[in-house]
């Protein structure tokens, strides 16, 4: 059983296995926002990797196939983009006034609360990239001076809370256009958010990978002036 569950191969089989399986239940029970694939997904490997005794450094090698394909999903996530593109011009203004405010309030309500808490300067900086696509937030958080690991790891918790409980916010606040759900979640919870607004339709992951990729540019531009206060 030992030689099983640290063979090579047994990261990537539990972890597609958990993602098929959660994505069936998630089918089954009408797609409840709250049991997203990617939530109970990242659960049940996290909870399977502590049972068994894997150390994250051993995962992590096992499912390296995993991280290079990451790369070329984020890319292939413009494709939805490029057939909204005649709507997202129609609504240029509209589509850049959201992109300011999103971006400002993510910052400001981020750093804002950090140093009303007293954190320090280096954690800030950790957490500037949050709201960011993980390949651009790695860059940024080198650029900057952050703890990319950890970054990353904020990243993804972004990605998957606004996946998780942003659709069921939307539903409470009774925002049923597509454009502006797909916009809303691709802002704030980039490629996850992305995947997830995809199943609900074509619309919604194209306004969502626009704004994914419009947030990401901007904020490459932003965060770096930002983080010179905290450097």
């Amino acid at each position: 059983m030992s030689a099983l569950v640290h063979a090579p191969g047994f990261g990537l089989a539990l972890t597609l296995a958990a993602y098929l399986g959660a994505g069936e239940l998630h089918r089954r029970l009408g797609r409840p926002a709250l049991l997203a694939p990617v939530l109970v997904a990242m659960v049940v490997v996290s909870v399977a990797l502590e049972l068994l005794g894997i150390g994250y450094a051993e995962y992590l090698a096992s499912v390296s196939v995993l991280t290079l394909l990451l790369g070329p999903a984020t890319v292939a996530l413009a494709l939805p983009l490029l057939r909204s593109g005649r709507a997202l011009l129609a609504d240029r203004l509209a589509v850049l006034v959201t992109l300011v405010v999103t971006g400002v309030v993510s910052v400001g309500v981020t750093v804002g609360s950090l140093v009303l808490l007293g954190a320090p300067d280096d954690l800030v900086l950790t957490t500037l990239p949050r709201s960011v696509t993980t390949p651009v937030a790695l860059t940024v958080g080198e650029a900057i001076g952050a703890n990319t690991t950890l970054a990353v790891v904020l990243t993804l918790v972004s990605g998957v809370l606004g996946a998780t409980v942003g659709p069921w916010l939307l539903d409470r606040v009774r925002v049923s256009d597509p454009r502006a759900r797909g916009f809303a979640i691709g802002a704030v919870s980039h490629g996850i958010g992305t995947s997830r607004a995809l199943a609900e339709s074509d619309v919604a992951g194209g306004w969502s990978s626009a704004a994914m990729v419009l947030n990401a540019l901007a904020m490459t531009v932003a965060l770096p002036v930002v983080a010179r206060a905290f450097s």
